[in-house]
């Protein structure tokens, strides 16, 4: 029997699966073939690229996992892997010209989205919602 009363987890979840999953439709629609797993690390690079530790760090999976991802999204062609400036030994996970063309696309899907939810909600609780959101932000996100 579903939960009459889901947990503030599961009920910011849902919104979320539903928005992943329409991006994911439309990158399709444009002809990418990104993997939730790969969108997770792979949204997680930063302008001038980031060391695969970081990804792992920041997408909260192992080292391995990163760099099996990382090694997918670079065959496919969105990513490549450069010399660290900083550091001779490292490198750096950069998004390419190919990988760099899913932005907008996936931006304007979320934009389209975000339209729906404050046309459904009015503009005063989507305000409210981003507000809340962000301040729990504050004790739930280490990167923010």
């Amino acid at each position: 029997m579903p939960d009459d009363d889901p947990n503030l987890g599961l009920l910011l979840f849902i919104p979320y699966r539903c928005l992943e999953n329409r991006v994911f439709a439309r990158l399709a629609a444009a002809g990418f073939d990104i993997t939730p797993a790969q969108a997770r690390v792979f949204q997680r690079i930063g302008a001038n690229g980031t060391r695969l530790t970081d990804l792992a760090d920041q997408a909260q999976v192992t080292k391995q996992t990163a760099g099996f991802l990382v090694d997918q999204l670079e065959k496919a062609g969105y990513v490549r892997r450069v010399p660290d400036p900083s550091d001779a030994r490292a490198r750096l996970v950069q998004i390419t010209e190919y990988g760099a063309r899913t932005i907008p696309i996936a931006a304007a899907e979320i934009a389209d989205i975000e339209a729906e939810w404050t046309a459904h909600l009015g503009t005063t609780q989507a305000t409210q919602l981003r507000r809340a959101l962000t301040k729990l932000r504050e004790v739930t996100d280490p990167y923010a």
